[in-house]
């Protein structure tokens, strides 16, 4: 599994539908998700929109929604690039509503690779008409860093001088005073 960014992929996936990884959020807005069709630069995935995920008015949460699209922008990227990437720009349209229990489609595709930088869009339609809910546009950036070298730079950040011209101290992974308001 160590060379294959999709079997990686695919791990991480399972793992947070399961709950074994991330947050309860990701679980409760991915559950239910079923992967369709993998290609290199496209994925596609099969959907019931579950309770969880509900409004006051028995629709798909947007926040739920918007969620679901970053999410699924991410695993994209994680599996084209081999490697995780950071949502530096992330742009939503909502054009119709769905009710809960509803089937719906969701393609993702990388529209661009500009090296370090990426474009990928989450497009998700209704199953049957094709009917348009909502589209998240995602530039993704990578560092394209092994592990090691990322933690080690972060190391760096927290000895940075800025931190201490913000009034900041760093301390191994944990920042004091942080009521700059960023």
């Amino acid at each position: 599994m160590e060379g294959d960014p999709l079997k990686k992929s695919l791990t991480w996936l399972h793992g947070v539908l399961r709950g074994k990884i991330g947050h309860g959020i990701e679980t409760r807005v991915l559950q239910g998700l079923r992967i369709i069709l993998v290609e290199k630069e496209f994925m596609q995935f099969d959907f019931v929109v579950p309770n969880v995920v509900s409004d006051v008015d028995g629709n798909w949460h947007v926040g739920a929604l918007a969620s679901l699209l970053d999410l699924i922008g991410t695993i994209t990227t994680f599996w084209y690039a081999d490697c995780v990437s950071a949502v530096v720009d992330f742009n939503s349209s909502y054009y119709s509503t769905v009710k809960i229990q509803e089937h719906v489609e969701i393609e993702s595709r990388v529209m661009a690779d500009k090296g370090k930088l990426m474009h990928v869009v989450v497009q998700v339609r209704k199953k049957g008409n094709g009917e348009v809910i909502a589209v998240g546009n995602l530039w993704m950036a990578s560092n394209k860093l092994t592990i090691a070298q990322d933690l080690e730079a972060i190391l760096l950040f927290w000895d940075h001088p800025l931190l201490s011209s913000f009034g900041l101290k760093g301390e191994r992974g944990i920042v004091s005073n942080m009521s700059c308001g960023f």
